[in-house]
């Protein structure tokens, strides 16, 4: 039978029929956050688009389920798991030493590293002393507050609910940088018209205990069957070339990194 997806933003009393509708075991509930482009945006008329939701969709399709998206902020997204707002993430989560202490992860589906943005020839360059006094920007719990707050003690760091209100504030000169994942930057930011007198600032950050090793889909604790499941689905859709088929959709580049990284988390 073909497979019937749906895909629904789902707030309020649409969340209590998205656990109605996971309980036979024939939909999979999928939180994602939907401002986070090229791997999560939504159109205007309201559907969910980007790399994400296209892994999204295939997981649901190769384990045989109704894909029921719902979306969720950030700073909710593992309160929200762990109340079984949905069974799994697929939203970008970096899988961390700090996160597994309350939920799990599958293998790496992508991984790559942070960079700082500025304008280009700001007039301080990207070390700890260079950002002394300035406003770093980073989107509120995650990786890149862990490694702002970690490596640049000397800067004033601003938070914000989504990475789109950092890109607003540093084109509206609130912000001196902003530290984020270097893809997103590029897609999301320096390669578009918004983003033109801007550049990277210094190299790829090195911090494996704030970035982790790659990001994951983040599952309860105790959904081993279901992680072991969606690694097995990550591992076929890179063996069979679906996963370079929707890489190249999106990015220019391979952006899974080393294979061997999948087998050591």
């Amino acid at each position: 039978m073909k497979i019937k997806f749906m895909i629904t933003a789902i707030a309020g009393a649409f969340a209590l029929f998205s656990m109605t509708a996971s309980a036979d075991g024939h939909a999979l509930r999928v939180g994602v956050e939907g401002a986070y482009p090229p791997f999560s945006w939504k159109e205007s008329d309201g559907s969910l688009k980007g790399f994400d939701i296209d892994m999204a969709m295939e997981v649901c399709e190769r384990l045989n389920k109704e894909c029921v998206l719902i979306e969720q902020e950030w700073d909710g997204m593992i309160p929200a798991l762990l109340a079984k707002k949905f069974d799994t993430i697929i939203a970008s989560m970096s899988i961390t030493e700090e996160r597994k202490k309350k939920v799990d992860f599958t293998i790496k589906y992508y991984n790559t590293p942070a960079r700082l943005v500025a304008k280009t020839d700001p007039g301080f360059d990207g070390t700890a002393s260079g950002l002394n006094g300035k406003r770093l920007g980073v989107q509120r719990a995650t990786t890149h507050q862990c490694s702002a707050e970690k490596l640049y003690p000397g800067a004033e760091v601003v938070l914000y609910a989504t990475q789109e209100e950092v890109w607003q504030d540093l084109v509206a000169g609130r912000l001196d940088a902003q530290l984020s994942d270097s893809l997103q930057a590029f897609e999301g930011f320096l390669s578009l018209d918004a983003g033109k007198g801007y550049d990277f600032l210094g190299e790829n950050l090195d911090d494996v205990e704030c970035q982790g090793v790659g990001a994951g889909f983040t599952v309860r604790k105790e959904d081993s069957a279901l992680r072991d499941q969606l690694s097995q689905v990550i591992l076929d859709i890179r063996a069979d070339g679906t996963y370079k088929a929707l890489n190249d959709k999106y990015f220019a580049v391979d952006i899974y990194g080393s294979e061997c990284e999948a087998f050591n988390q």
